[in-house]
């Protein structure tokens, strides 16, 4: 029998999958299961993350000190010696409102050349006079 080249009944099975590629799948699909049952969540943060992200801070009125909590932390630690402040921590980002806009509207086709070349220079020597 010679060896090399094509042999009958040799290979993988037509229409049939390698382990690892099924192992794929399988996680693909489990990712996308949990991701869409957070859908609303995600999105939500998405854009907040696209308008600028906002931290709620209470400030000690004595140290100075900042700490970060949540909306109802602060209203129930707010005392005499604290106050409640607002800040910005994160700017807008505009990487992440282009993703969105992406996803919702489709990516933009991208623009043709305007001005068309063959790879050939011409140079052209105008006398000032």
């Amino acid at each position: 029998m010679p060896r090399g080249g094509f042999r009958p009944g040799a290979g993988r099975k037509v229409g049939s999958k390698e382990q690892q590629t099924i192992v794929k799948e399988l996680l693909r699909e489990r990712l996308r299961q949990r991701v869409a049952a957070q859908l609303d969540p995600l999105v939500d943060a998405q854009i907040a993350n696209a308008m600028g992200i906002k931290y709620l801070v209470t400030r000690h009125k004595s140290s100075g000190k900042f700490i970060r909590v949540t909306e109802a932390m602060a209203k129930a630690k707010a005392g005499d010696d604290e106050e409640i402040i607002e800040v910005w921590e994160k700017d807008p980002q505009v990487q992440a409102f282009t993703d969105l806009l992406n996803r919702t509207l489709d990516k933009p086709a991208e623009q043709e050349l305007t001005v068309k070349h063959d790879g050939v220079l011409e140079v052209i020597v105008r006398k000032p006079w």
